[in-house]
């Protein structure tokens, strides 16, 4: 734990004015607070009971009221600059931890939920800010009041002092149980809140394939299920926490049950001046029992927030401590050369026992439409993936114009691959944004010269608020063809050297089929072109098709020439336009 608090405090580095005020703060609050009980003992031993000077009275009451509104005041710079800091070092954290996220692989996102991964920048956080908001500093604090009380108490009376002290080893050994029952509650916290938080993300998203299946019941038992685990996860802590704190104030009553006996021992034979101290130092006592034992229970409840934070903070300093997963771009090239692209030996896996390629050797010609077509599984489009180098390959290497893609900078392959899916994803925001994704360089003049090219232009004037129409959540309020366009205008408005089209027309109609085939021969004009088809209708023009099965090459040439084979190719044309052919009759 501590190894972790160490990092907690090398946050605070880059903030060091404002955690000085924030603990000053803290500290010197630390102090009033057992002065006041100090002050108003010796206002009853001198000015109540004796009643020796009533003005002096008057004056010390005004100093007991004065150092309550000095208090107050340094409460509220202790709370400000502790919050004010907690909220910029969390700020800084997420941003820190969103940029980690953006640099790893693809393969980690292929293993790990996108629940888990809010749950780390948004919940996860958040339990930091606890810590530095109402958790290290206050625990600096309480410890600092606990000792400026033990030394008040020492100074006026020691064997008094020890006396009432005499119930704090049970509370030492409560407060160690209490700790340990409270981690391991902590930790079952967070596993369940990503548990929750994964479920929800992922059945929300597939909402309406539960629905279309007639799973809505499933759905909700399981949901119920991992709700009742969260709750359960959660009472654990509730019920630590309502054992411990009524063993806090038995123990409180206990020792000014003590005080109150030894001062009544103590009165037996005692002229009325001996009474009069004794029972100033009994108020005085009292409250500082009270306050004694005030930090002594936030300092449980602190470490619960500490504990918390330490448990959430493992899981955000997993992902920033995370090189394996990173992308390490060791290229140094920025002058892209388009041309041919070659894959030589390529060999390439996900899981080594299961490759996907093995000793691979293709030719894709430069300024050419390439195709790939073939049974699902059989390597399409990771081919196109490892081109973009999303992954790494295994073995072998692939060079575009006789260079190797890893001379290439990341952000260069990027720039100048663009890809166009079968599964759009648009973001909550107007088309021009969609399109743009927040490039000031490309104006709307460019904007709406593309679309008009590539045939998209009518449909988005036809919207209200033309392109600055605000399309909903993954562009709801839009049809599967009009998302399709839209991702077409987001990648040639970049204008890239290289264009991969990965099942780009599987999931539209054939009306809007027939858009999107021209837009596709508006795009590919003298562009290094890769097009990967289900409907084989769509690449007929291709300059060259390759047929994969299970990771390799069996055939290629044209359409027509591959027909003339009468192989695998021919065989799934003809099996396609069978099917096509039922479902016209």
């Amino acid at each position: 734990m501590w190894r972790i608090v160490k990092r907690f405090l090398g946050l605070v580095l880059p903030y060091k004015k404002h955690f000085f005020l924030a603990l000053s703060s803290v500290l010197l609050l630390s102090v009033l607070g057992p002065l006041r009980p100090y002050l108003i003992g010796k206002a009853v031993d001198h000015y109540i009971v004796q009643a020796t000077n009533s003005q002096l009275l008057f004056y010390a009451l005004l100093g007991v009221f004065l150092l309550l509104i000095l208090e107050t005041l340094v409460v509220w710079l202790a709370t400000y600059f502790s919050n004010f800091l907690a909220q910029t070092i969390i700020k800084t954290l997420r941003v820190r931890i969103y940029q980690k996220i953006l640099s790893f692989k693809t393969s980690y996102f292929d293993k790990t939920p996108v629940g888990n991964l809010v749950t780390r920048v948004v919940s996860d956080v958040e339990a930091i800010y606890e810590v530095f908001s109402a958790g290290l500093m206050e625990i600096a604090g309480d410890l600092l009041s606990l000792l400026a009380i033990l030394s008040f108490m020492f100074y006026v009376d020691w064997k008094l002092s020890l006396l009432t002290l005499i119930p704090i080893p049970l509370l030492v050994l409560a407060t160690k149980i209490f700790a340990k029952a409270m981690k391991t509650s902590f930790q079952m916290e967070r596993t369940q809140v990503a548990k929750l938080n994964t479920f929800i993300q992922e059945h929300l998203m597939g909402l309406s394939l539960i629905q279309w299946y007639n799973r809505e019941k499933k759905s909700y038992e399981l949901f119920m299920e991992i709700n009742k685990n969260h709750r359960d996860a959660h009472i654990r802590a509730v019920w630590a926490n309502s054992i411990f704190f009524p063993v806090v104030e038995l123990l409180s009553s206990l020792s000014i049950a003590f005080l109150l006996v030894w001062g009544a021992l103590m009165v037996e034979g005692k002229s009325q001046i001996q009474i009069s101290q004794l029972f100033g130092n009994i108020i005085a006592f009292t409250l500082w029992i009270n306050q004694l034992y005030r930090p002594i229970r936030q300092l449980a409840d602190k470490f619960n927030i500490l504990q918390r934070g330490v448990v959430r903070a493992e899981r955000i300093f997993e992902i920033l401590d995370n090189e394996e997963d990173v992308n390490k771009d060791h290229g140094t090239r920025t002058d892209f050369e388009n041309g041919d692209i070659h894959l030589e030996n390529v060999s390439f896996s996900y899981q080594k026992e299961t490759p996907i390629f093995n000793q691979l050797n293709l030719a894709l010609a430069g300024g050419k439409i390439s195709a790939f077509v073939g049974a699902t599984g059989s390597g399409k489009t990771t081919l196109v993936n490892l081109i973009g180098r999303f992954y790494e390959l295994d073995h072998g290497k692939i060079t575009i114009n006789g260079i190797d893609i890893k001379a290439y900078q990341r952000s260069t392959l990027t720039q100048e691959i663009g890809y166009v899916l079968q599964d759009v994803f648009l973001f909550s925001d107007t088309i021009h944004n969609n399109i743009a994704l927040g490039n000031a360089e490309i104006s709307r003049d460019l904007i709406i010269e593309t679309a008009k090219a590539i045939g998209a232009h009518s449909f988005i004037m036809a919207l209200p608020n033309n392109y600055d129409y605000v399309i909903g959540e993954r562009g709801g309020a839009l049809s599967v063809g009009q998302r399709q366009l839209i991702s077409f205008l987001r990648v040639m408005v970049y204008n890239p050297s290289l264009l991969i089209l990965d099942e780009a027309t599987s999931s539209v109609d054939s009306e809007s089929e027939l858009l999107i085939q021209n837009a596709i021969h508006e795009m590919t004009k003298n562009r290094t072109s890769i097009i990967i088809a289900h409907r084989l209708s769509t690449i007929k023009k291709a300059d060259c098709i390759f047929v994969m099965e299970k990771g390799s090459m069996v055939e290629q040439g044209t359409h027509e020439q591959l027909l003339r084979l009468n192989g695998a190719y021919s065989r799934l044309f003809e099996n396609q336009f069978k099917s096509q052919y039922a479902q016209e009759i």
